[in-house]
């Protein structure tokens, strides 16, 4: 197992024999590197006065996260962090980095991806993300957000998805989408079939049937709906296909 909210993955050694990651160490690297960190709207402060000990808070516009040093070193630990300066330090920031994303975050910059809409991996639908430097995250709406913010999030993070560039790549029968750095953001090209049916012509593949085999964080494939059956039997992953025209159909997830 691996915990991407420390910075990835970690030596298999080190994760089946794990170093401590010392509290005191902890404290010390976040009062040494909170206050870097914190931006316009994020607010990232240690609370030394609460009952359960040293506390992380942080808050932005809607969102407030407490984490106590204790439960967050033990995360640390359990995740094969390093327990150096250079170690700890790099993984306090990425698990900054991974803080919830706000409302205000997702109405601003949110854009829509396809991701599963099911925990058994059978179901897709579109989904809020945003990208964070490096990072795409999910955005779940939070309990001020109302119906009407909601929609105007979601209608936003649609027409940003025209946008997202991507790379179209014709191999014999099968057309691959993909985006050059960030996999999630692959899905965005579904967002306009009509749009995709007529690039993957102009690139030289006609197919009178396409469909499209979706895998979130996975390049799209298209092709005849033979061929997509082969591919999707070939990968050996979940996945979705459907007929271009169903895609006007997806869900929210």
């Amino acid at each position: 197992m691996t915990d991407v909210r420390f910075g990835g993955s970690a030596g298999l050694l080190a994760r089946l024999r794990p170093e401590r990651v010392d509290v005191a160490d902890l404290r010390d690297v976040a009062e040494a590197l909170l206050p870097c960190l914190a931006s316009t709207g994020l607010s990232a402060v240690l609370d030394n006065g609460s009952r359960r000990g040293s506390v992380v808070v942080l808050e932005e516009d809607e969102r407030v996260l407490r984490m106590p040093l204790a439960e967050l070193a033990d995360d640390m630990t359990a995740a094969g962090v390093r327990p150096t300066t250079t170690g700890i330090s790099t993984a306090l920031a990425s698990w900054i980095a991974h803080r919830p994303v706000t409302d205000r975050g997702a109405a601003d910059g949110g854009i829509a991806v396809v991701d599963w809409a099911d925990n058994r991996r059978r179901a897709v639908g579109w989904r809020v993300v945003v990208r964070r430097g490096e990072l795409v995250l999910p955005w779940q709406p939070s309990a001020s957000c109302d119906g009407s913010a909601l929609h105007r999030v979601r209608s936003a993070a649609l027409g940003r998805a025209h946008d997202v560039p991507l790379d179209l790549r014709v191999e014999g029968p099968v057309a691959l989408w993909s985006h050059a750095t960030d996999p999630m953001l692959a899905t965005a090209a579904l967002v306009a079939p009509d749009r995709m049916l007529l690039r993957v012509a102009a690139a030289g593949l006609e197919m009178a049937a396409m469909h499209v085999v979706i895998t979130p964080n996975r390049p799209v494939a298209c092709a005849e709906a033979g061929v997509a059956r082969r591919l999707a039997g070939e990968t050996g992953e979940a996945c979705v296909i459907a007929p271009w025209q169903a895609l006007v159909d997806v869900p929210w997830a």
